[in-house]
């Protein structure tokens, strides 16, 4: 990923205000994923005049754009992350909700096998899973 979620906003044409820049300010500094509510506040953070509207307003064009992607895990929220970030995976704790990314090359492998297996050839996928934490143990 070689521009900005700025940068690509300005080269799509899109207009952009100044809750707009602190959107995507905040977007591009967020290492999580985070969701509408989640943006506002850190948002309205650094500008207090920031709607809750004006964030979904903004999320919404930012996705038409392609320049986020939503992603739903399961728990009603609409989470949102960078279009153009590196491909990975994602893990979901049930039991926090904490959103684990990872890549594993054996099983980018393996669906590349299974696509080709099929008289396929892959253009993307994503692919989620959901679990809970194992209990550990005590070691004697």
């Amino acid at each position: 990923m070689t521009e900005t979620i700025l940068a690509r906003c300005e080269a799509r044409g899109l207009r952009m205000t100044g809750p707009r820049r602190t959107i995507a300010r905040v977007l591009e500094e967020s290492d999580d994923h985070p969701d509408a509510e989640e943006l506002h506040a850190r948002a309205s953070a650094i500008d207090p005049g920031i709607s809750i509207a004006t964030v979904y307003r903004t999320v919404k064009l930012f996705e038409e754009s392609g320049i986020l992607e939503r992603l739903e895990f399961g728990d009603g929220r609409a989470r949102y992350e960078d279009a153009e970030r590196d491909h990975h995976d994602h893990l979901i704790d049930l039991s926090t909700g904490e959103v684990i990314e990872f890549v594993d090359p054996e099983i980018e492998a393996l669906q590349e096998k299974i696509a080709a297996k099929l008289g396929y050839e892959l253009r993307g996928h994503r692919m989620e899973l959901y679990g809970v934490p194992r209990k550990t143990t005590p070691k004697p």
